[in-house]
């Protein structure tokens, strides 16, 4: 008979994932890792960190955060200069925000009588990492970090084990912690790595709006958050391309877009796999989990535009590790997008590092702690 003890080789472990609904890439991220921990026989229970705030500070970080990366990118720039990268001096900690969320984060663990615990959200790490040093947490914690570029809020002494997407990212916490790190690259769903069957009924769609124009993938998040998107349709369809917006669920920013004739916005999609295999390029402005589907699938990404703060720094570190352009400028994207032509080495150059990135499950290393 199969083994019932968590702690027997092979025994079903109990996984809990620590994610925040900043966006959707987190917890698309946390779904996945549940998903390939029910595959192994295993039990994963996902929780949101702003939820385990009190008093609604949870609620109004989103709600900040969503307002000031739509409306406001400046200030978002400010803060992220402030509490997120590094530099001189001492700097302010997340530790004070996180530790609000302990008891509660520790009832669960408890309650759920979990393995292991898995931050995928640096708030998560700090919570976590805090509660380790001080004897809050009795059981281990991995921080998938997934950021192309690591910034110092994910950073704490107090965990047990940190998961990399790239061996730079690794090295940057090495410099920082004492504590084992691991690269295993980024974590996606199956259907991004397989053919999917949903492209065909894309293609049908693009030839059907503007045939003998390849469609180029723009991408403004979960929440529809991008600079000048109209402007760079425009530009995009006046070279001969079929600019795809995706809006995310950003109502405003479907309705805007939906007045130029030359582009075709899209709302919330479900057949991401299917969406990203139909198109030429993806024109990414945040490094999150979008590029890494793209990646994933085989589709070349371009970095133009980037938000400030993080997805500034994740657009070029995903440049300088060659799994993607950058255009400063319009000429330039016009220019990257010439040179990843179709059957091209340069374009199969950009693929094949892009999809090295994906080296082993992330959940190999967490099941042994």
């Amino acid at each position: 008979m199969p083994t019932t003890d968590p702690h027997a080789p092979g025994g079903r472990r109990r996984t809990l994932i620590v994610s925040a609904s900043m966006g959707a890439g987190h917890d698309t991220v946390a779904a996945e890792l549940a998903r390939r921990a029910a595959a192994r026989g295993h039990d994963a229970h996902v929780v949101d960190v702003l939820r385990l705030l009190p008093y609604g500070l949870g609620t109004g970080l989103r709600r900040g955060y969503q307002a000031s990366v739509r409306h406001l990118p400046w200030v978002y720039a400010g803060i992220h200069g402030a509490f997120l990268r590094g530099g001189p001096g001492r700097r302010p900690s997340g530790v004070p925000l996180a530790r609000l969320a302990g008891d509660r984060l520790a009832e669960l663990v408890d309650r759920l009588d979990a393995d292991v615990v898995v931050p995928v959200f640096h708030l998560a790490a700090q919570l976590t990492g805090h509660l380790r040093a001080r004897g809050g947490l009795r059981v281990p914690s991995a921080v998938f970090l997934l950021d192309f570029a690591v910034h110092r809020q994910w950073l704490h002494p107090g965990n047990d084990r940190y998961l990399c997407l790239t061996d730079a990212a690794a090295r940057e916490v090495r410099r920082f912690l004492a504590v084992p790190v691991v690269t295993t690259g980024p974590v996606v769903a199956p259907a991004f790595r397989a053919p999917a069957p949903g492209a065909a009924r894309w293609r049908e769609r693009f030839t059907a709006r503007a045939p003998g124009r390849p469609p180029v993938l723009l991408s403004a998040g979960a929440w529809g958050a991008a600079s000048r998107p109209a402007a760079t349709a425009r530009l995009l369809a006046a070279a001969g391309y079929l600019p795809v917006v995706l809006c995310g669920r950003n109502e405003r920013l479907l309705a805007g877009l939906s007045r130029e004739p030359a582009a075709l916005p899209l709302g919330w999609v479900d057949d991401m796999p299917g969406l990203l295999a139909a198109c030429h390029a993806l024109v990414d402005n945040a490094a999150g989990q979008t590029a890494v589907q793209a990646l994933a699938t085989g589709l070349p990404v371009i970095g133009h535009r980037p938000l400030p703060g993080h997805g500034t720094d994740g657009v070029h570190r995903m440049a300088a590790l060659g799994v993607s352009e950058l255009a400063p400028d319009g000429p330039a994207l016009l220019a990257a997008l010439g040179r990843l032509g179709e059957n091209t080495r340069e374009r199969d150059d950009r693929v094949a590092r892009g999809q090295a990135l994906f080296r082993r499950d992330p959940l190999d290393c967490v099941t042994d702690l």
